[in-house]
């Protein structure tokens, strides 16, 4: 590839980060932008983002999906809970930091679920929590049959996603503060039931 070739890449690389941040910092600010407006808020011609995104529906579910990216890879869930003492710790240390980060972008996950449940591929969404939680275990639950840490991972799952937050708030009238302690108490009720199913 030449130098002009690389250039050209590493622009057109630039134009979409533009887009894509601005459309992110639209959502986060609880707007529903068109795509003109992400344009103009990007300071990039109208007729260029019509070429890179031919509707605003495409670039505002791509923009949540690398806004989420960027938040998971700052997460390091998994080495935070292995830092924890024993299962119970390592449970609270997940769920909470899984929870705080949704809380941390709520708007980009509300847009994001309106978006998946108007679509017609549903496969895997999600699917990042049930690798945290196992991610997060670690050796502990070596002593608890599969199908009992099974279990307790898809309960976990109930409660660590914009779907928990959205009945914590919409339908509980909760703010953030209560919904993050609500899905902990719950949480930690879960695995006590686990616990006790395991005798």
């Amino acid at each position: 590839m030449s130098q002009a070739d690389v250039g050209r890449v590493q622009q057109k690389q630039r134009t979409r980060n533009a887009l894509l941040l601005a459309a992110r910092e639209m959502l986060g600010a609880g707007r529903e932008p068109t795509l003109q407006e992400v344009a103009d808020h990007a300071a990039i011609s109208r007729a260029t983002a019509y070429r890179y995104y031919s509707s605003i529906d495409t670039l505002l579910q791509e923009a949540v999906l690398d806004g989420i990216a960027v938040q998971v890879e700052g997460l390091q869930l998994a080495q935070n809970a292995q830092d924890a003492d024993g299962l119970e710790e390592r449970v609270d240390v997940a769920v909470a930091a899984i929870v705080d980060m949704v809380l941390a972008n709520e708007a980009l996950f509300r847009t994001y679920l309106k978006g998946v449940v108007a679509g017609d591929d549903r496969q895997g969404r999600g699917a990042r929590r049930i690798r945290w939680l196992h991610d997060a275990y670690g050796s502990d639950t070596t002593r608890i049959p599969k199908a009992l840490v099974d279990r307790l991972t898809h309960a976990l799952a109930l409660l660590t996603g914009i779907e928990t937050v959205i009945v914590a708030k919409d339908v509980c009238g909760l703010d953030d503060a209560g919904t993050r302690s609500l899905v902990q108490w719950t949480a930690r009720a879960v695995l006590t039931a686990a616990l006790r199913d395991m005798r």
